[in-house]
Parts: structure tokens; C-alpha cells; sequence
């Protein structure tokens, strides 16, 4: 993917596994081409999961619509909160988004627009880093952070994260989505 892309990242948190949601997931109405390109993963936490969809589209055929088709008021559906982060350009692509099987998917959410990137890119640990820069003024990140990295060295890498203080770091693997 070049740098005249845009990624439309949302998250969803419910308590549904990843077949259960990717189900439910499927009736959300999308933008047409927000679907050419798309990546969900999942993380775990306390019974609960964090899914996050990444769309990716060329920026001037950016026309990102997600809404929730309707419900049967006869069936009450298992709760998924989804939030939209927002639409990101890639400023630095060092890996594509296929995780090997000895792989993780490590994503920190950066906040601070004024944020050293040099501090994230030299971390004492071997990985591969793509780096999102908000597209957008109403985006949830100033920098989204996507470290791809063998499973031996992710606690050597959570580490070191957290001393930079990212705010919102999480631990993904992604969901085989149904051919559409």
C-alpha cells in the first residue's frame, strides 16, 4: 500500500469471539469501496474483545460510510460498541498486513500529535513498524503505531512501550474474514 492511501480504522468491543462477531459484523452496511481492502483482528482481554477493522482506500475515493442495519426488535442481539478512529495516511509502510505464524500484531494509539516517533522507531527489539498519521482533524490519534513481531520478543517490546507512556497499547491476531 503507498502513501496515497487512506486506512479507516474502527473498533468494536463486545463479548462475542471472533466467528460469533465476524457474523454480526457482516450485516454492518459499508461504503462500497471501503471493502476492497480490508483487515480485522482481535484481542483479548478479561472475557471481553477488541476488534479492529482496518479499510483501506485511495484518498480520493474516500467516501467512508458505517452504519448498523436494522434490528429485529423480536431477537435482542449480543451488545457491540463501535467506534470510529478515524481515517489515517501510512508515513511509514515496513511491512505488509500479513502476520506469519510466529507473528504478532502490536497496536499503540499515540495521542499527541508532537509525539517523537524516533523513540518507537529505535526500541531495543527487533520488529517491523508501519506508522499512521491522522488524515483527518477529528481523528481519535494523532499516530497509530502497527509493530508486527515474533511471539519470543512481545514481552521485551510491551515493555519497553509502556515506558513510553503510549496510552492505548494492544496485542492482535487477525480474523479470517469470508470471501465476499
Amino acid at each position: 500500500m503507498g502513501k496515497d492511501k487512506i486506512v479507516q480504522f474502527v473498533s468494536f468491543e463486545t463479548s462475542l469471539n471472533a466467528e460469533e462477531f465476524i457474523t454480526q459484523w457482516e450485516q454492518y452496511n459499508r461504503s462500497l469501496n471501503s471493502d476492497v481492502d480490508v483487515t480485522l483482528q482481535q484481542s483479548e482481554k478479561n472475557g471481553r474483545f477488541r476488534y479492529i477493522a482496518q479499510h483501506r482506500c485511495p484518498t480520493g475515493e474516500l467516501k467512508f460510510v458505517f452504519t448498523r442495519a436494522k434490528k429485529s426488535s423480536r431477537n435482542p442481539e449480543p451488545e457491540i460498541k463501535a467506534k470510529q478512529a478515524g481515517g489515517y495516511l501510512l508515513i511509514q509502510e515496513e511491512r505488509a498486513n500479513d502476520v506469519q505464524a510466529n507473528e504478532t500484531k502490536v497496536f499503540a494509539f499515540l495521542g499527541d500529535p508532537t509525539t517523537n516517533l524516533n523513540n518507537y522507531r529505535q526500541l531495543n527489539t527487533k520488529f517491523k513498524l508501519n506508522i499512521y498519521e491522522a488524515y483527518y482533524e477529528n481523528c481519535q490519534y494523532a499516530f497509530i503505531l502497527e509493530f508486527f513481531i515474533k511471539n519470543d520478543s512481545l514481552p521485551s517490546l510491551l515493555e519497553q512501550l509502556k515506558t513510553l507512556a503510549a496510552p492505548e497499547i494492544g496485542v492482535f491476531k487477525e480474523c479470517a474474514l469470508q470471501a465476499g
